[in-house]
């Protein structure tokens, strides 16, 4: 029993496509990659995949001079 080949792959699909319908298949696929995700996460050890990313380390940009006040003339 070799690889699964394209022939196969359009079989199965066409049979999820006749079973649940073609309006419950986004949803199926979100709670499919959300199911993949919590088993990668649980397996590799992550805890928290909701934190927010951290940003990538650019250097610190120098502050802004604010504009100098006309100094004042002397009549």
């Amino acid at each position: 029993m070799g690889p699964v080949g394209p022939l196969e792959l359009i079989i199965v699909l066409v049979i999820v496509l006749v079973i649940f319908g073609p309006k419950r298949l986004p949803s199926l696929g979100r709670q499919l990659g959300s199911g993949m995700r919590e088993f990668k996460d649980s397996v590799s050890g992550v805890m928290d995949h909701d934190d927010p990313p951290t940003p990538a380390a650019t250097p610190p940009q120098p502050p802004l001079a604010a504009p100098e006040a006309p100094k004042p003339t002397m009549e």
